[in-house]
């Protein structure tokens, strides 16, 4: 017992400080409990073979085909047309959107399609983004709730009834509890939210996603930092090619655009990597080169290759030479999420240009704009990045990776992405999942439903291809909650949850099953402040269920307030992904999340002890 204990203690200590991955964590669980021989390596490892396991890996496929489909894009920007500049309106449709969106879609994903949509709203509408940014991640986690694929404690909770030999929950049995949390939270979020976040994500909405192109240009100070170099007859550039100039390294400049002609629709050359680019593209006589950088470097480039400085730097309009067009090239801002795996990686190494034919223009953090040498330059969580590509590239760059939120794009160019005509194909496919999941008079599990659901996207093209199908799947929460399964396992084997259970009993069990469930509760509350909401489900549902035996009634309600407990974790920045995901968009800080997640968290369960009782009775 005591072995378990001091497993269980180290491994909260370190998902607490975040010092180690959450995955790699569970994993020395696992041989932790291996090498202490409290669980068999079939045991260990049955986490891995759990159908929850499975469906979570399913649910990624078919969340990451409605994405690349555009067909949750296409359902969000809804919401534009209705908010019109009404501050509260805009709120309670953000709020009952995301709600929407999350009973069906993950809580991250969630977060991660709407948080440009949001940003774009606020600065449409003046509002503060950092007002919407912090409601936007609550009603994800409370969108969560009204399904039972919504968020993983859902599941784990189903997981528990059913191996305990108890009537499995009916795919909406969540809904009337996810209504009372979204009504609560609107109740209290909007005073709490004017009072404590109406002057946070002011200069994001100065400078997010509601920019024009025009705009970013001049914010970036690309029209102070563009110069035109014209190659005269006899010039050095003259028959060579973009590689031989080898811009970048020998002067840290960025070649931003060739002319050639007035006429020419095809007069864009990206920077894209050096290597990559082609070998017979050369260099003619009254050639225009548009370069970007500090003069000084652009001065000594125009002397060695004798080009013909034109008018400065001054930006042009189109008519009068072109300004920099942007007809199939554009630009765009990325931010770099608290997760992303190029963090503390340098531009070059990052690999934009090799892996996306971008380039990287310029980088915000915080109030400063950094533009000259960027390829030594190491990236921060928070960075925003311009981003100069193609616009399919630039669509691309937000399809097929986590690490950040394309924030630059319009809203007509973000909604053209490559399979937009495979979204009413993905839309029936998730509503024959449901429906699978729903009717009872469909002989199939919903694992099944999920497994059907994702091979048929991948079957039908909703998802580019099974590569692809692989990348959308977070390994990370899977091997998370697959390696801490086993631990509600050894917790039970080795009488831990039953010590917790007799002590949570025999303290409040003479006060009766409310009393009960309230020590339940506000426990999974305080461990999901700490923990991962998916972690302190997995070891709460045992200690709940065999409470609820110990004193002869229905586990029912005391697993959904598990389950309510684990999701409505709001005190926190990292209690849950989509907290995280918005902390630097919104520009909040710990204290904000205290000052609006923990009022929300505790009147939150004090509703729910009451409520859920009534839902589900002893």
């Amino acid at each position: 017992m005591w072995v378990t204990l001091i497993i269980l203690g180290v491994s909260v200590v370190l998902f607490a400080s975040g010092k180690v991955r959450s995955d790699i964590v569970a994993l020395c669980v696992l041989i932790a409990l291996l090498i202490s021989h409290i669980l068999t390596p079939a045991e260990a490892l049955s986490g891995f073979s759990n159908s929850v396991v499975i469906m979570m890996a399913g649910l990624f496929i078919v969340g990451g085909a409605i994405f690349q489909t555009g067909l949750a894009k296409m359902i969000s920007s809804k919401l534009l047309k209705l908010a019109g500049n009404s501050e509260t309106r805009l709120f309670l449709l953000v709020i009952l959107g995301t709600s929407a969106i999350g009973a069906f879609v993950s809580n991250t994903g969630t977060v991660a399609l709407m948080l440009p949509i949001v940003v774009s709203m606020a600065a449409n509408a003046g509002v503060s983004s950092g007002r919407l940014l912090m409601p936007l991640a609550f009603a994800s986690s409370m969108g969560g709730m009204m399904t039972l694929i919504g968020t993983p404690p859902n599941l784990i909770i189903q997981d528990t009834l059913t191996g305990a030999g108890y009537e499995p929950l009916g795919f909406f049995s969540f809904l009337p509890v996810g209504l009372i949390c979204v009504a609560v939270g609107i109740l209290v979020l909007l005073p709490l939210t004017r009072i404590f976040l109406s002057k946070k994500g002011k200069q994001e909405d100065r400078t997010s996603s509601g920019k024009s192109l025009n705009q970013l240009v001049k914010e970036y100070g690309l029209s102070h930092n563009l110069f035109r170099l014209k190659a005269v007859s006899g010039s050095g550039v003259v028959g060579r090619t973009v590689v031989d100039l080898d811009l970048r390294n020998q002067y840290g400049l960025n070649l931003l655009e060739v002319r050639r002609g007035e006429g020419s629709q095809h007069r864009f050359l990206k920077t894209v990597s050096q290597k990559l680019a082609s070998s017979d593209t050369v260099f003619q006589a009254g050639d225009v080169l548009y370069v970007s950088g500090d003069p000084d470097s652009v001065s000594r480039f125009a002397s060695d290759f004798a080009l013909e400085m034109m008018d400065g730097h001054s930006l042009e309009t189109s008519g009068s030479g072109g300004a920099l067009g942007f007809y199939d090239i554009g630009i765009a801002e990325i931010v770099l999420m608290p997760t992303s795996n190029i963090l503390n990686r340098t531009v070059k190494e990052a690999g934009f240009r090799d892996k996306f034919n971008l380039n990287v223009l310029g980088i915000r953090r915080r109030q400063d704009y950094i533009l000259h040498d960027l390829g030594q330059e190491k990236l921060h969580s928070g960075d925003v990045l311009l981003v100069q590509g193609t616009w399919q590239d630039i669509g691309r760059l937000g399809n097929e990776d986590t690490d950040w939120v394309v924030l630059g794009q319009p809203m007509v160019q973000a909604s053209k992405v490559t399979l937009d005509y495979k979204a009413p194909v993905a839309g029936l496919i998730m509503l024959l999942m449901i429906a699978m999941m729903v009717f009872d008079f469909i002989p199939v599990e919903p694992v099944t439903a999920v497994l059907i659901a994702a091979v048929l996207m991948i079957l039908t093209g909703c998802i580019r291809n099974v590569e692809a199908a692989y990348k959308t799947i977070n390994w990370e929460t899977i091997v998370l909650f697959a390696g801490m399964l086993p631990m509600s396992l050894a917790l039970e084997k080795t009488g831990v949850s039953e010590m917790i259970s007799d002590t949570l009993v025999s303290g409040l069990g003479s006060y009766g099953p409310l009393a009960l469930m309230a020590g339940i509760y506000f426990t999974t509350s305080l461990m999901t402040m700490f923990i991962s909401n998916t972690v302190t489900a997995v070891l709460m549902a045992p200690i709940a269920l065999q409470s609820a035996i110990q004193i002869g009634v229905s586990p029912v309600p005391l697993l959904f307030g598990v389950t309510v407990a684990a999701s409505m974790c709001f005190a926190s920045p990292f209690s849950t992904p989509p907290n995280a995901l918005v902390m630097p968009a919104g520009q909040y800080t710990f204290m904000d999340y205290v000052k609006v997640g923990l009022p929300l968290q505790i009147i939150m369960g004090v509703v729910m002890v009451f409520v859920l009782p009534l839902i589900f009775p002893f």
